[in-house]
């Protein structure tokens, strides 16, 4: 169920290395959360240079923004944002500094996923629903 999006401009180092930033991203989520990773989706938008906003001003580092089942508890949330940042970082040399994740929460009942509705996330990491 998980999907992360990543907007990205053009020329960064994300968009040459979009398979191994998919392969970590579903490798830290399943990790951390216990989740199959037969269930992790990556997507990746290309935008021009000048087109990512922060306080009105243009930046040039990209952003994802990734969509899990609620339920997961604080600290999983923070461990699953610091070790994406940090698998992120590794791949493509950028700067954590330079890079932005949103975590968004859904109940599991709002999503369908081969043809099934999804339980509810457990906050247990070491439990799979």
């Amino acid at each position: 169920m998980p999907f992360y999006q990543f907007t990205v401009p053009s020329g960064d180092a994300t968009l040459e290395h979009k398979p191994e930033v998919a392969a970590a991203m579903t490798k830290v989520h399943a990790e951390v959360t216990g989740a199959p990773s037969a269930y992790v989706h990556c997507s990746f938008v290309e935008v021009p240079p000048n087109s990512i906003f922060v306080a009105g001003e243009p930046v040039s580092g990209p952003r994802m923004v990734g969509i899990i089942r609620e339920g997961r508890s604080a600290e999983v949330r923070a461990r699953l944002l610091h070790e994406l940042a940090d698998a992120w970082c590794e791949i493509t040399g950028n700067a954590t500094k330079d890079v932005a994740i949103f975590l968004q929460e859904v109940p599991g009942a709002n999503v369908l996923e081969d043809g099934v509705v999804l339980p509810e996330a457990s906050a247990d990491p070491g439990a799979i629903a």
